[in-house]
């Protein structure tokens, strides 16, 4: 979460409103028979290659749209009141805990080739929205070179696993705790995916966050959720992730 304070004051902020070959032929008729299906084969192989979308590119076509969702806003998050702007400015007492930082923040877990975030919300009028919030659902899809998605993967589930008791972040003179952090069922998806809940107070409030993983391949989805408007209202929150968004997405995956 993202906050000038606290993880919960960005959450407000957020609401005033992520190679080449081909071959020749011979000579006799012999050796042209033979060579020219290799040409063939080789000038095939050459295009497909040629063809192939790039890391980012996959990205860009896979992630989800306003399309995909029947009708909830799509949008590029805004990173003027983030938590960081990379992994790098973060830093975890728990440093098995990182995944789960980075995954509550909107930053791409492991070392990704290419990494990309959207922010949606479901259809709502402005009224409800005003007096009861709404729970925003992040999107981050992550591209790794073959093996990195599953390394990551185990990462974040044994972040899961070791920091039930908690743990908290810091970047840029903020600071973001977490009370707890829970394993929690999900609906199976991709290759491999692992749900987790995670508690934090602000003003002595508590508020329930949720998230999940998802990897399919070489690509790792990470799903957040958080309802701003409850927590800078000092209401008792749980922003559970759009199914909407989630089962779109995971289809998109594949």
């Amino acid at each position: 979460m993202n906050r000038p304070t606290s993880a919960a004051l960005v959450s407000l902020s957020l609401l005033s409103l992520a190679a080449l070959t081909a071959c020749g032929g011979g000579n006799s008729d012999s050796d042209s028979a033979t060579d020219k299906p290799k040409a063939g084969a080789s000038a095939s192989a050459s295009a497909s290659t040629a063809e192939a979308p790039s890391p980012a590119e996959h990205l860009a076509a896979t992630i989800v749209t306003k399309a995909d969702t029947d009708g909830f806003n799509v949008d590029e998050p805004t990173e003027e009141y983030a938590f960081a702007k990379s992994t790098d400015e973060v830093t975890v007492d728990k440093p098995v805990c990182a995944p789960l930082a980075y995954a509550m923040n909107q930053l791409p877990l492991g070392t990704p080739e290419a990494d990309l975030t959207r922010v949606t919300s479901g259809p709502t009028d402005a009224p409800t929205q005003l007096t009861k919030g709404i729970t925003y659902t992040y999107v981050t899809l992550a591209s790794y070179a073959p093996g990195n998605a599953q390394a990551t993967f185990a990462d974040a589930r044994k972040a899961v696993d070791a920091c039930g008791d908690g743990f908290t972040a810091k970047a840029n003179g903020n600071e973001s705790p977490y009370d707890s952090v829970t394993a929690e069922k999900v609906t199976p998806a991709g290759d491999e995916s692992l749900g987790f809940t995670s508690t934090m107070t602000f003003r002595d409030v508590q508020h329930v966050l949720h998230g999940e993983f998802v990897r399919s391949g070489d690509v790792l989805a990470v799903y957040f959720s958080v309802d701003g408007m409850a927590i800078a209202n000092g209401r008792p929150s749980d922003a559970k992730l759009s199914p909407t968004v989630v089962k779109a997405q995971n289809g998109k995956l594949g």
